[in-house]
């Protein structure tokens, strides 16, 4: 091989072992950039733990270590300034579901069966429905009709009126006593003696002396200083006895015109020597006429209704 030949290998084989060794060095030296990852605490500043590093003793200890170990009930998401539930910080929000104090729904279910179950007999008892109830029956027979009006048009219009005369009473046991505890604001005991007070104030009203003694004697109990201590079990009798008595006066005031009626019909029938015509068959159009004339059915109710004042 010629000089110039040899000259030219060996220039190639430096360029080659140069790049090669210009590569390595290359790879082998860090990139340093701008804005380091990590600093170095101060020494003269020990426990600052903002970066993670470094403790007074020199000790190094990570940003994690400080944090608290985070339980089952924190939430695993960031949480924003406004806290995990969106509420304001420092506020703490607990809803615990069916510990309020307004009553279920089952109890609430079970207490309108109830009243359901009881109510045929608080309303004969306790409402005006009975003494309406016997007037208009009382005003039927003095009529001399049987079966009209039928039993249940009659007792339709008793339910009616007498929720039209216990409307007030309705209303105040319904803001006094129900109102308060299906709002929480009363338990049921307090609910039981608010709600039963206006009952009491309308019995009470229309129940006579005479027959709020007699149920005390009969019941063999000393008399109460005043009308407002007298028992519920005592009041509730004595009240239906005082309105069957206003009952039967309101009949018997009734039945007087058509008695007299009657009495005239017999009369001139027997003057006539009409001895085998009933006398209620020439009697019962007289009566009719004589009660669409006054407007009867119109009385009747205003007397009911006036004597509940």
């Amino acid at each position: 091989m010629s000089r110039p030949a040899r000259l030219l290998g060996v220039a190639a084989l430096l360029t080659i072992a140069w790049l090669v060794v210009g590569a390595g060095s290359a790879q082998a030296t860090p990139v340093h950039s701008a804005a380091p990852a990590l600093a170095w605490a101060d020494p003269q500043a020990p426990g600052d733990d903002s970066l993670g590093i470094g403790d007074a003793d020199g000790s190094a200890r990570s940003e994690d270590s400080d944090r608290p170990s985070r339980g089952a009930s924190e939430p695993a998401g960031p949480t924003g300034p406004s806290g995990p539930s969106g509420t304001e910080s420092g506020d703490v929000n607990i809803n615990i579901g069916g510990l309020t104090d307004k009553p279920s729904s089952s109890i609430t279910v079970l207490l309108l069966l109830t009243f359901l179950s009881l109510l045929p007999a608080i309303v004969l008892t306790c409402t005006s429905f009975t003494k309406v109830l016997v007037v208009l029956s009382l005003t039927r027979n003095a009529l001399g009709l049987q079966q009209t009006p039928p039993n249940q048009v009659l007792a339709g219009l008793a339910l009616f009126l007498s929720l039209f005369i216990m409307s007030p009473v309705l209303s105040d046991i319904y803001h006094d006593g129900v109102k308060p505890y299906m709002d929480g604001d009363a338990t049921s005991a307090q609910a039981w003696d608010d709600g039963i007070k206006p009952l009491r104030g309308f019995m009470l009203e229309n129940a006579d002396d005479d027959e709020l003694e007699l149920l005390t004697n009969v019941a063999d109990r000393e008399l109460p200083e005043t009308r407002e201590d007298t028992p519920t079990s005592t009041l509730i009798p004595a009240f239906i006895l005082s309105e069957l008595k206003d009952a039967f006066i309101i009949g018997f005031i009734i039945f007087i015109p058509f008695l007299i009626i009657d009495i005239v019909v017999s009369g001139a029938l027997m003057a006539l020597g009409m001895m085998m015509m009933p006398p209620v068959m020439v009697s019962l159009p007289f009566k009719l006429l004589l009660f669409v004339l006054v407007n009867g059915w119109g009385l009747v109710i205003t007397a009911l209704v006036g004597s509940y004042g």
